[in-house]
């Protein structure tokens, strides 16, 4: 669905109306396109005190092939940065916040459309001193408000390093969410907290093909965002099976001949779904599943007052309970077709799983348990090296919104720091970052993909 107001403010005219009458203008995002450079510009990487990653940091932009300021280039007035990376795992002490203010303060009015603000710091909860908690959990409340002051498209987010990453695999495991972070991938992603621990990280031969050879499932494929990660997926390597309901086969079968992939009509609420879906990768992919995407889900909203027990159940059962069963089927190591060790899990939820909404008292149960799902699976699953996180996407131009009365519509769209709604690829190329094989570090895991929307945390 095309947001009409964007589109009209940015051109020929309607650019000249919205300067006329001071009217907001919002930016057009720039998304990744296949051979795109990681910046479109050059960037500074800063630190806070001893900044022990700084020079890490530093040799994995350039690379990468990112052009870094430095010397009288930094001091220049004139230079347009497309990126600020600050190192502030070091920071102990409140002071320490001032030196990061200084980092950045002077930066600020010099960032490029569609730049980009990342901060690397320290897991909080793994500080047993106080201040040094308290300033490492400061820096969330500076990234999530830097990204609601942030304008023409840039965006601000959060790094928080494992101690134990810090003392030795650091490099690694931060060259794939540095990468995601800084790009035109994350586009729609801003305000977010990540967490990295330490992990085995494969990086891939060549980084615009991180899944060659791989096997994807997909559910929820026919159309949507699920069409748009499977394409995602397609795009970047994988071979990809788009499952959906066979009332959905028609639209099924266009989506996986798009993406070269292979087509799989299933009701994913069947209590044999885990065991066909396995089977069919046994018997059409010799065994062998890399990336499970769970995305099938569906809405039936009423206030709760108003919701029967069918209406309750079939949200709970596709959104939720479907994915514990197939999980069951596919986690069981000795299954053929199984998920290999290694491998990874990635859920769709929602921001209304986080904040709640009006009229989703089922909707919102639905995604908040797969948010519980996951923080209790990747803990089970650690040993096998198998990674398990989620999306929680806001407001996303698809078919679901283009029903929205309008007045809400436009609300959904520009109550975020971004003043716009996400499109699909934005959920796919977040999804597709956290699958991808240099993402092991990253586990348990919800990352928003909401523009920073003001709705919930």
């Amino acid at each position: 669905m095309t947001d009409r107001y964007t589109s009209f403010v940015n051109g020929g005219v309607g650019k000249g109306v919205a300067k006329r009458l001071g009217l907001p203008r919002p930016q057009v995002l720039r998304r990744y396109e296949v051979g795109q450079p990681l910046l479109d510009g050059s960037a500074l990487v800063g630190g806070v005190g001893d900044a022990p990653l700084r020079g890490a940091l530093t040799e994995t932009l350039r690379s990468a092939g990112v052009e870094l300021l430095e010397g009288e280039a930094v001091s220049s007035s004139g230079t347009k940065m497309a990126a600020v990376v600050v190192d502030a795992t070091a920071a102990r002490l409140i002071t320490d916040l001032d030196d990061l203010r200084g980092v950045l303060q002077p930066t600020l009015r010099r960032l490029a459309p569609c730049a980009r603000v990342l901060v690397v710091g320290s897991d909080p909860d793994q500080h047993a001193d106080p201040q040094a908690a308290a300033t490492q959990r400061a820096l969330e409340g500076i990234v999530r408000s830097l990204g609601k002051e942030l304008r023409a498209g840039a965006t601000a987010n959060l790094l928080l390093v494992d101690e134990a990453a810090l003392s030795g695999s650091a490099v690694e495991v931060l060259e794939s969410p540095l990468r995601f972070f800084l790009s035109a991938r994350s586009a729609y992603v801003d305000g977010q907290p990540v967490r990295i621990r330490p992990a085995e990280v494969h990086e891939p031969a060549d980084w615009t093909q991180p899944f060659a050879g791989q096997v994807v499932v997909v559910t929820g494929a026919a159309r949507g965002i699920g069409a748009s990660i499977a394409t995602v997926f397609s795009r970047d390597g994988a071979h990809v099976v788009c499952v959906d309901l066979p009332a959905a086969g028609e639209a099924l079968a266009k989506t996986a001949n798009r993406v070269d992939g292979t087509a799989l009509q299933l009701d994913i609420t069947a209590p044999d779904a885990g065991e066909r879906l396995a089977q069919h990768i046994a018997a059409r992919h010799g065994g062998r599943l890399d990336v499970v995407v769970h995305n099938a889900g569906i809405t039936r909203d009423k206030l709760l007052a108003n919701t029967d027990a069918d209406r309750w159940g079939s949200v709970l059962d596709v959104n939720l309970a479907a994915q514990l069963r197939i999980n069951e089927v596919l986690l069981d190591p000795d299954r053929p077709g199984g998920l290999a060790d290694g491998g990874r899990i990635v859920s769709v939820s929602s921001t209304s799983g986080i904040a709640g909404n009006r009229g989703q008292a089922n909707y919102a149960a639905s995604k908040a348990g797969v948010i519980g799902l996951v923080h209790a699976l990747s803990a089970q699953l650690a040993d096998r090296r198998i990674t398990v996180n989620a999306v929680a996407p806001g407001f996303i131009e698809t078919e679901m919104t283009a029903k929205i009365p309008l007045g809400t519509r436009e609300v959904g769209r520009r109550i975020n720091s971004l003043s716009q709604g996400g499109q699909p690829v934005d959920v796919a190329e977040t999804i597709a970052w956290l699958a991808g094989p240099a993402s092991g570090g990253i586990t348990g895991q919800v990352v928003r993909v909401c523009g920073q929307s003001q709705l919930g945390a």
